[in-house]
């Protein structure tokens, strides 16, 4: 294999994991990889290190890429992306649009099912860290582009339609205008946004438009931490990261 892989190791009761393209050395507490060897082994294999550990080699998944992705800032979290694909029904035929690109964490998640996911990202900086994250993954389904997406919806192609379309970007109201001439029938539209105040705004523009129906959610995760004394709610959580607002058209 020459792509990327997952190393694990469950090592002084945690369970550690490297991200590792198959080349040169890494050097770790448990003793030095030599990362040539990954080219001659599969996924599920094991591979040591010079003090004899033993790493299980694993196929990167969108939640690896989570982790151990180059960040242009904070990513949308997966348990948000869950709610986003369980409820536009996200499937291989769709035609997605994405706008706010940042690392590029969801267009892998999205890029992971759909046919296809166009995505634009403003800022030059950022659109070169998201095309490195997404060339780790081995898609070649995501677009990549660099531009507005207020200017840019008015700039598709005719024949550019879309099932799908998820804004994560403070400009999202000023897009939503264009939206009906750019998504199929049926189709979704999902925002992202941090404040009450923008979710409102957006709300506000979605309703000028022909919608179907229109929810806004916020999404809550607490992991369940099990102890001798007891089980309960982890006392480090995830609380409030962004409201999703999804409209069908």
């Amino acid at each position: 294999m020459d792509t990327p892989v997952i190393l694990k190791i469950f090592s002084k009761g945690k369970m550690k994991d490297y991200f590792v393209k198959p080349e040169g050395e890494m050097h770790t507490d448990l003793g030095i990889i030599k990362l040539d060897e990954l080219k001659t082994k599969n996924f599920g294999d094991k591979i040591s290190s010079h003090l004899g550990e033993e790493f299980i080699i694993q196929k990167p998944r969108a939640p690896d890429f989570f982790i151990h992705a180059k960040r242009s800032g904070a990513p949308m979290m997966p348990k948000d992306i869950g709610v986003i694909i369980s409820n536009t029904g996200l499937c291989s035929s769709d035609q997605v649009l994405d706008a706010g690109t940042g690392s590029g964490i969801l267009a892998i998640y999205l890029g992971g099912i759909a046919k296809k996911v166009i995505t634009y990202e403003v800022r030059e900086e950022f659109v070169e860290i998201a095309r490195n994250n997404i060339a780790l993954t081995g898609l070649s389904n995501i677009e990549c582009r660099h531009g507005d997406i207020v200017e840019e919806i008015c700039k598709l192609d005719e024949n550019e339609k879309f099932d799908v379309i998820t804004l994560d970007t403070i400009a999202a109201a000023r897009v939503i205008p264009y939206v009906p001439d750019v998504i199929y029938p049926g189709g979704f539209l999902v925002t992202y946004s941090p404040f009450f105040e923008q979710a409102k705004e957006i709300r506000e523009a979605i309703g000028k438009t022909n919608y179907i129906d229109v929810t806004t959610i916020e999404t809550l995760e607490r992991e369940i931490s099990f102890t001798d004394r007891g089980t309960r709610p982890a006392t480090a959580r995830v609380g409030h990261t962004g409201f999703i607002t999804i409209a069908r058209y």
